[in-house]
């Protein structure tokens, strides 16, 4: 017999879960360049956030197509990809906040560098749902 000690992997896909539920509105909120945001981040209050106005309104998107699946021994949180049409925006980063839990951060995106859209799409394309780049995964 054979004994691994784990933290079972149906029991992280149901930990995701309870941070992030399907039926929770979560939002995609933009952040200025020069911002300030690491794993140490807990609750969105507006801090950093990209001005409102030109194609984006403060506050976020509310994101869409909530997947939380199990990749390998990895649980993965996904959504469609966020875009703002006809925007003139300039973003260093993204915050996944969760509305419904008080505005709790659960995923902050750097984007490595601004990006800028004028008079054009704004879109983040989210790393893939996998163990190894998803942007949420315990």
């Amino acid at each position: 017999m054979a004994i691994t000690t784990a933290f079972p992997n149906a029991r992280k896909l149901e930990a995701l879960q309870a941070i992030a539920a399907s039926t929770d509105v979560f939002k995609a909120v933009l952040l200025q360049p020069s911002a300030n945001f690491d794993k140490s981040a807990t609750v969105y209050d507006g801090t950093g956030e990209v001005a409102g106005g030109n194609g984006y309104t403060t506050g976020g998107q509310t994101l869409t197509g909530y997947s939380a699946v199990l990749d390998g021994d990895t649980a993965v949180l996904d959504f469609a990809d966020p875009s703002w049409p006809t925007a003139t925006i300039s973003a260093g980063g993204l915050l996944i906040v969760n509305q419904t839990k008080g505005n709790k951060i659960i995923g902050v995106h750097s984007f490595g560098a601004t990006v800028t859209s004028t008079n054009d799409t704004f879109k983040v394309t989210l790393p893939a749902p996998t163990a190894a780049a998803g942007l949420i995964r315990i």
